[in-house]
Parts: C-alpha cells; sequence; structure tokens
C-alpha cells in the first residue's frame, strides 16, 4: 500500500493557493480543468518531495475547487494535514504576519497548528529536535480549535 493524497475541497481557490503556495512553501505540479464536470483539481506537493510529485503525483495534496459555490461545513472531521518545517518559530511567523491565526502556538518548540481558510487542521512539527523555548510561544494561549 502507498500513501497517493489528501483531497481537500475549497470554496476559494485563490485563498487557497495563496496559503498553501505562498505561505507554506507547497509547489504545484498538476493542474486539471474540466468544462463538463465543472471542477478544477491542483496537486500541490512539498519543496523536498518535489521530484518524486512531479513523476507520480505522491505525496500530494490534491486541492478540489467546484465551480458551483458550495459551502463545505467541519473542516476538522478527517483530521489534519501535517508539514514538518526547517524552523517553526520562522514558519509560525510568516503565517502570523499574513493574518493566519496560530491556534497552537510552538511553545515547545515542536509543534503547532493553525487551519486554512477552509478550516483545515494543519500541524507543522519541527524537523529534528525541538527548538529551544522562545517568547513569544511560550506564553501564547491556544485560540480556537485544530
Amino acid at each position: 500500500m502507498e500513501f497517493l493524497h489528501t483531497m481537500v475541497r475549497v470554496e476559494d481557490l485563490n485563498a487557497s493557493m495563496h496559503f498553501y503556495c505562498d505561505l507554506l512553501g507547497l509547489i504545484e505540479v498538476k493542474r486539471y480543468d474540466s468544462e463538463s464536470g465543472r471542477f478544477t483539481l491542483v496537486y500541490l506537493a512539498a519543496p523536498g518531495q518535489l521530484e518524486e510529485a512531479k513523476s507520480s503525483f505522491k505525496p500530494t495534496i490534491e486541492l478540489t475547487y467546484n465551480w458551483d459555490k458550495e459551502q463545505y461545513n467541519g473542516g476538522r472531521n478527517f483530521g489534519h494535514l501535517a508539514f514538518s518545517v526547517d524552523n517553526i518559530y520562522d514558519a509560525c511567523n510568516t503565517l502570523m504576519s499574513a493574518g493566519v491565526v496560530i491556534n497552537r502556538p510552538p511553545r515547545c518548540g515542536h509543534m503547532a497548528f493553525v487551519q486554512s481558510p477552509d478550516g483545515i487542521s494543519i500541524e507543522l512539527l519541527q524537523k529534528g529536535e525541538a527548538l529551544p523555548a522562545q517568547e513569544p510561544w511560550c506564553s501564547m494561549k491556544n485560540t480556537g480549535s485544530w
């Protein structure tokens, strides 16, 4: 068995592309527009797995954008997407500077949670050993849910 992709339905493709690509750093590897089905599929990969994703489209996140307006509720019901990051504090600073709420700050220097524009929980994990605890993260409280 192999993991292929995670599919996430999105309400606003531009907002989602900004979040996943511009802020988290994922890279688009494939896009498919279906006129008859009235949807767009966008496959995204992490930079460290880009070459594999280009050849096999795995492991990827598939953003599914239905052209006819739909509202999706309960983004948390499937769990979360997890990404390792080189520096958890830098990643959280980038997201927070762009207006993303850090739902579970990286108080321990190892783990944080944020949400995508569609309410999907995103777990950020520090690569390797946890970084030494530092402010303002140590004092931050949890916000909302993840």
